[in-house]
Formats: structure tokens, sequence, C-alpha cells
């Protein structure tokens, strides 16, 4: 019963933020979106427990990689206003995935003119561009991972043949963003972490993005604490200590709690979201992507 009532009152505060979005996904009527209504990904991005705990985890593993890590810390207003800059991000996915194409394309371009203007040097002497196929691909990767792997964790388990469809749904917006290389299934995405876990490291700046996650108001402190605790969980047992993370996943019972949240958020339909909006932009049910 209490984690019933405190998982209804996390998915609710979640859904109340998921469903404030800047951008019409009602228009232009009829046009389909990068990625196709019966994916695995419209089901996935529609729960805002797997959207926001994935988040923060694909994050953390962008924050492992030194290059990635200093063009976000020095190139972003992460640190000046991170509720907004955490909005930002989140509206940019769901756009990826619902908004109309010519809508996630237009956004899409926006974006890649503002990397084409990043780039300098790590503190540990490493010139970065944030135009760089190779950390486009992990940031990429990174960020398929996390939602994934929060809704398989946190919300239901999905077959080998449908984690596998899961990347290559995300392949024509990862082409738009330049990331060519970008895993097209789940053999893939272990490849790349495998390639690339000689170049992460430890820094301080991941605790700091921590801190201020926790502090930032978007959800009540305790809930706050059990979604950022739930993400660090999902990312890969070998990331997390090389990170200095192994002390900060969940305890048994919090994790219930947070599989309780995210099962209910799945059932909740969020009047003016962007899924339901989508499904009404191309003529769909209202419960098209509940029924299964």
């Amino acid at each position: 019963m209490l984690a019933d009532a405190l998982g209804l009152h996390l998915t609710r505060r979640l859904a109340a933020e998921a469903g404030r979005p800047d951008i019409d996904f009602l228009n232009p009527k009829g046009e389909a979106a990068l990625v196709p209504a019966d994916s695995v990904s419209w089901r996935v991005f529609k729960n805002p427990v797997a959207l926001f705990v994935g988040g923060i985890a694909a994050v953390l593993l962008e924050l492992a990689e030194p290059r990635v890590r200093t063009g976000v810390w020095e190139h972003s207003s992460f640190r000046a206003d991170p509720v907004r800059r955490m909005k930002r991000t989140g509206l940019a996915a769901l756009v990826t995935v619902y908004g109309a194409r010519s809508v996630a394309t237009r956004m899409i371009a926006q974006v890649g003119a503002l990397h084409s203007r990043v780039a300098g040097t790590t503190p540990g002497g490493l010139a970065y561009d944030a135009s760089d196929p190779e950390l486009l691909d992990w940031v990429q990767a990174t960020a398929a991972f996390g939602f994934l792997e929060a809704y398989c964790t946190l919300v239901k388990p999905l077959p080998p043949q449908e984690r596998d469809r899961f990347y290559p749904e995300g392949a024509a917006a990862a082409s738009l963003y330049g990331a060519s290389g970008a895993p097209r299934d789940v053999a893939g995405q272990q490849a790349l972490f495998a390639r690339m876990m000689p170049k992460l490291e430890r820094s301080d700046i991941v605790f700091e993005f921590l801190d201020i996650v926790g502090r930032a108001p978007i959800l009540p402190r305790p809930a706050r604490g059990l979604f950022i605790r739930a993400a660090v969980e999902i990312v890969p047992a070998e990331i997390r200590a090389r990170l200095g993370l192994q002390r900060h996943g969940l305890k048994s019972w919090e994790a219930a709690l947070v599989r309780r949240a995210g099962a209910l958020a799945e059932t909740i339909r969020i009047p003016g979201a962007p899924p339901l909006q989508s499904c009404a932009r191309l003529g769909l049910p209202n419960d098209y992507l509940y029924r299964r």
C-alpha cells in the first residue's frame, strides 16, 4: 500500500513535468515522425519514469568521457540553470521520437549548428570537437542505452528482439546528428562501450552533476534521490566502478518503489503530452500506446 501510494505520487509528479512541452506535437496533421508509431521507441519514450531515470544515466555515461565532459561542462548552461537545461534535453529526445519529421529535422539542424561552435581542449590536454563522429556516436549510444535500460529495468523487460529493434529505430535521427557509427543493435552497443572503456575516467564533475540534479527543484527531494540512485544503478557495473559510484545505487526496497512508479507510469495517459498529441496528429486512437 505504501509503495503504491508513493509510486503513484511520484508518477503524477513526473507526468506533470513531462506534460508541458514547448513544441506542438499535433502539427502538421498527418505528418509521420522520424520513428514509426508502431516502434519500440514510441512505447519506451511514453513512460516518464524511464525518461527521467534513463536521461540521468545517459548523462553520467557521457560525462565519463573526458572530451564530451569538457564540452558539456564548459559550453552549456547546465550549472547555471540545470532545470531548464534538463527540460530542453528531454524535449529534444521527445521531438526526435514523436515530432513530425519536418519539426524534428529542423530541431536537429539547430542543435548541429550549436555543436559546430563547440571545440577546445580538455584539462588533460585532449583536443575535442562536438562534431567529432566518435563523440557523437558515444552520445547517441549512451542516450539509447539509458532510456532502453531504464525501461527494461524499471517498467517491463523487453525480449531480445525488441531490444535489438530499438537501436536502429534511432538511425534516422542519429544520421542527421552526424552519429554515423551509432549502434544498430545490443551487440553493437556493447562493442562500442567496450571500445570506449579505456577512455572513460573518474571526475569530480560527475559528482558535481549528481549534486546539482539532487538540488534541482524538479521533484520533491526524496523522489529526486530515489530516481538519481536508480539512474546510477543502471549504469554498467564496470563503468560505475570506474567513476567511483559503487555506493550510490538503490537499496532493494527503493528499487521496488521505483519499479512500482515505472509500472504505474506505464498506465497513465497524460493529456497534452507528446505521445498522445502525436497519436492525434496521425489519427491514431487515444489508447494506441496503452493497449499492450
